[in-house]
């Protein structure tokens, strides 16, 4: 909602609603977003049978030190609650791409493994995982664009969850 009524102080615990300009970029950057993702999973689904969530856990299994992660972390990392996780996990063990080991550590906690058959359809997917960024995200941007895209991301990481600015 927009209000058209310049500036005042607000009450307190009124709403500080957006104006014209800040509900079109609101708009537009969520509705891009959505857009520029569902595409992506759409096509990484139909080409390789991978959703982008199940890609995504893929990526960041093989990003670490011997190709685990704590379950816990692991969801935390892909943005997931555990339950959404552990189903994902299970979808992608059948597949044979992951397994689960207990933490030799505490004995208590779960590692998800990415198998080498999970690093290989990885190794499948990602020219067309790559190809669908470029097509639907860089290559309508300029330079500045993506400059800016990544300047507003970090600046936003470091409010939400600075441990992921690079």
């Amino acid at each position: 909602m927009t209000s058209s009524v310049s500036p005042q102080p607000l009450p307190p615990g009124e709403p500080r609603w957006l104006d014209a300009e800040e509900q079109k970029a609101w708009r537009a950057w969520l509705y891009s977003a959505q857009l520029v993702l569902d595409r992506l999973d759409r096509d990484l689904t139909h080409r390789t049978g991978i959703s982008h969530a199940y890609y995504e856990i893929l990526v960041a299994l093989s990003e670490t030190p011997e190709r685990m992660m704590r379950m816990s972390e692991l969801a935390d990392r892909c943005l997931s609650s555990r339950s959404r996780l552990s189903h994902a996990v299970s979808r992608l063990e059948e597949r044979g791409w992951v397994r689960r080991q207990v933490c030799a550590e505490d004995g208590r906690g779960q590692l998800a493994v990415l198998t080498d058959e999970g690093f290989a359809a990885l190794e499948g997917a990602a020219p067309i995982h790559v190809e669908g960024v470029r097509r639907e995200l860089f290559d309508r941007l300029s330079a500045e664009q993506v400059q800016s895209i990544r300047d507003v991301g970090e600046t936003l990481l470091r409010h939400l969850d600075p441990d992921r600015v690079p």
